[in-house]
């Protein structure tokens, strides 16, 4: 399917782009902090409102 060329390109590709954004997020861990405070409560809120619409779903359903 795939030729041992991009095979190879691939995972050198991979490896370099998680380097790369590791890199960067270290640079802005001290924004995030910063600017980002409390950002776990949307994300429950939204997980918390996908989880009320599967259930009215499931009822739904019966």
């Amino acid at each position: 399917m795939f030729s041992q060329g991009q095979l190879l390109f691939a995972g050198c590709f991979f490896i370099t782009f998680v380097i790369a954004i590791s890199i960067a997020y270290r640079k802005d861990i001290k924004i995030h902090k910063k600017f980002y405070k409390g950002n776990y409560k949307i994300l429950l809120g939204f997980l918390f409102f996908i989880g009320i619409l599967f259930l009215i779903k499931i009822l739904s359903k019966r």
